[in-house]
Order: structure tokens, then sequence, then C-alpha cells
């Protein structure tokens, strides 16, 4: 019998993307930067400011994980529509980051700081809202209401560190937003994954087969 997924593969692919574009892309701007990037100091968003070197490395990945995110909340289906919305919404920012790049010189962008406060806030706060759907209860799928708002709590308090590193202007702002901005990448890979394999394990072994069972008597 054909057994239908409770995350479509696609859905599962966009969500394993998203953080190999993020991380890969960071990684491949930074290598490309003349005279070498500190990772640990600057942001991932002067990677792709107007005077960065090869720009279009960062700004490509930025543009394929916010639609990762789009297609991802799209497949996650099991999950409050509160929740899959505010997943999307996030990708949807993110796509506004890229399109609105910072200036040259270290310059500041209102559009791409509005675009990416919206990211950082909706991509933290998206696991509270989607857990616990009356389509696929939180016993079922292992996602509980508990879950994600501990998951949220932990996404806020790394976007806090990084705010905190934004307004004293302290060394360590490039690596707090990376750790913020790569475990929101992670979360929704981890929440596709247990969903599919808590529905998996509650759908247990099969059940009797009554024609077969006649047959063998």
């Amino acid at each position: 019998m054909c057994r239908v997924r409770v995350v479509p593969r696609w859905a599962l692919l966009s969500a394993a993307l998203a953080p190999v574009l993020l991380i890969g892309g960071w990684t491949l701007a930074a290598a490309r930067q003349p005279g070498g990037f500190d990772q640990v100091a600057a942001t991932i968003s002067a990677l792709a400011a107007r005077d960065a070197a090869d720009r279009w490395i960062m700004t490509v990945a930025l543009l394929g994980l916010g639609l990762c995110h789009c297609v991802t909340a799209a497949g996650l289906r099991p999950l409050r529509p509160a929740g899959r919305l505010m997943l999307a919404l996030g990708g949807v920012a993110t796509v506004a980051v890229a399109a609105f790049p910072l200036p040259a010189e270290r310059g500041s962008s209102t559009p791409h700081g509005l675009a990416a406060a919206v990211a950082f806030g909706a991509l933290a706060v998206w696991p509270a809202f989607a857990a616990g759907s009356r389509r696929a209860p939180g016993r079922v799928t292992g996602v509980t209401p508990a879950a994600g708002t501990a998951c949220a709590a932990l996404l806020l308090v790394l976007v806090g560190w990084f705010v905190l590193e934004l307004v004293v202007g302290g060394p360590r702002i490039g690596l707090s937003e990376r750790v913020a901005a790569g475990a929101q990448a992670l979360c929704p890979l981890l929440v596709a994954v247990t969903l599919d394999r808590g529905r998996r394990a509650a759908g247990g072994s099969p059940g009797p087969r009554p024609h077969a069972e006649r047959a063998a008597g």
C-alpha cells in the first residue's frame, strides 16, 4: 500500500538546502574578499554590500535562503497555519534583505535594516505559533507546544545576543549574527525531520490483513 508522506520530499529538500546556502554562502563570500574578512566582527550583510567583492555570492545565497523558507513553509502542512505564515514571512523578509543591500563604505540602509529586523523576528518566533495543530497533535508529530515555545525562546535569546552586540558595538557582532542566523536556518529542517519521523513512528507496524488471514485459513 502506498503511504503518503507527512512532509513532502521537496519540503525536506528545501529545509536541508537552507543552512547549506547560508553557511556555504558566507564562507565562500568571505574567502573572496581581498585582504581577508573578519567573520567574528563583520556582519553577513557586509558580504552582500554594494562595495563587497563578488557580492553576488552572498546575494544569491540570501535569495535562495528566503525562497527555501517559503517552500518549506508550504510543505509543513501538519503545523498550524499561523506558524507556517510566520516562517514564510521570514523567508520573504530574507529576500528583501538581499534586494536592499547595504550601501558602500559601511553605510546604513533603512529598508535593509527593517527587512533584517522582520526576518530575524519572524524566524525566531515561528516555532511557537506552529506547534500543536489539530490535524497533527503534538503527541503524534513530536512537535509539541512546549517544544515549539522552547525552540522560539532559544532563538530569541540568540537574536538578543546579536542585537546587544550591534547596539553596543561589540567585537562579536558577526559571530553572534552567524550563530543566530545559522540556528534559524537549521530550525525548519529539524522540525521537518521531527514531523516526518514522528508520523512514521505513530503509524507503527502495519495492522492485520484480513484477506491474507482468510486465505491462509
